[in-house]
């Protein structure tokens, strides 16, 4: 009770902070989150008294409570000027959230945090959660950080082998990974029992130029899944941030991919893509293009050409443009592509 609701509540602000970064911004932002962090900081010390008969949750929330203030630190000494420093910053909350995540079955209010609001009062739902079963969770596969190549994994743990799950491919952003990026989603795949996979690009970022090593990968990558897991072949769906948003294009409407739908997110476009796009594979495919006002690196201009572009090669598009979002990622855009992927209509 000491330690839990001040680390999650500086959680939670912690992604305020992410989803809402604009790098003019930055200052009114966390003035706008004020301390959460505070409380977490006075409360930290509390974890070295603890036996050693409670070592394995000592060191779970120890580790996030560690990752959540050194965000906080991070994040204040960065400043505007310094984007990549916010960035580093941020990229303490994976962390936070992987160290977090086993605790679920023991600690209901971690539970219901790795959930999206609307789904945190269930209680049904939170009971099917808490009964853990074999070849549940996350997982990593060949993805330390660091590497290239592999991929993290989480299979609700509501995952029936005799029910088709719907799947969802997320793609990092440049110079991200797949096991950071997999807590991007983690929590809305969790409630609607979608299995959700996070690779990471085979080099520095995503095969934009040059020979494409990583759509071999993300096949291969895809029949491990389906080998192992009960995946419904009619919901499969391709997403990403910003160069994984742009890589979800050029994968993506390849004639030979498998996936259903397509859902860039803040990603860069060019005419070309609709132009040398397979024209069946194109007519009548499902695509949610997503993109902020404020976008400073791909300028929104592109989002609203490709949604053109694409409507006018014959793909169902359904175009959302965020008048308060920059180059950052809308978590609460999740549940709806989920919806989406479910055979609801896009917002």
């Amino acid at each position: 009770m000491a330690v839990v609701p001040p680390l999650l509540h500086a959680l939670e602000s912690a992604g305020f902070v992410a989803r809402y970064l604009h790098p003019p911004d930055l200052p009114a932002v966390l003035a706008a989150v004020g301390e959460p962090d505070a409380a977490l900081r006075e409360v930290r010390p509390r974890l070295e008294a603890w036996p050693d008969g409670l070592a394995d949750l000592r060191t779970a929330l120890a580790a996030a409570s560690d990752a959540v203030l050194a965000a906080f630190e991070g994040l204040r000494a960065a400043g505007p000027d310094d984007l990549r420093a916010a960035y580093r910053a941020l990229g303490q909350l994976p962390r936070a959230q992987e160290a977090l995540y086993r605790l679920c079955p023991v600690l209901p209010p971690v539970s219901r945090a790795f959930l999206d609001p609307a789904h945190r009062q269930d209680a049904d739902l939170l009971a099917r959660l808490a009964q853990v079963r074999p070849d549940t969770g996350v997982f990593h596969v060949d993805n330390a950080p660091g590497s290239r190549g592999g991929f993290s994994l989480y299979v609700p743990e509501t995952y029936s082998a005799e029910v088709a799950h719907p799947l969802v491919m997320a793609l990092h952003g440049g110079a991200g990974n797949g096991r950071g990026f997999l807590w991007s989603w983690l929590r809305d795949a969790r409630a609607r029992g979608a299995i959700l996979v996070a690779p990471t690009a085979t080099g520095d970022t995503w095969a934009l130029m040059g020979e494409d090593l990583d759509t071999p990968n993300l096949a291969h990558i895809l029949d491990q899944v389906r080998a192992r897991w009960t995946v419904d072949p009619a919901r499969l769906l391709l997403t990403g941030m910003s160069d994984g948003g742009t890589f979800t294009y050029v994968s993506g409407l390849e004639a030979g991919s498998p996936f259903t739908h397509l859902a860039p997110v803040s990603a860069a476009f060019h005419p070309m893509l609709a132009q040398m796009a397979d024209a069946e594979r194109v007519a009548g495919l499902p695509v949610h293009i997503a993109h902020g006002a404020l976008d400073w690196m791909f300028p929104v201009a592109q989002a609203r050409a490709a949604a053109r572009a694409l409507t006018a090669a014959g793909a169902q598009v359904a175009y959302r443009e965020f008048d308060d979002l920059s180059h950052t990622y809308p978590r609460e855009l999740n549940a709806q592509l989920l919806d989406w992927l479910a055979g609801g209509v896009p917002v």
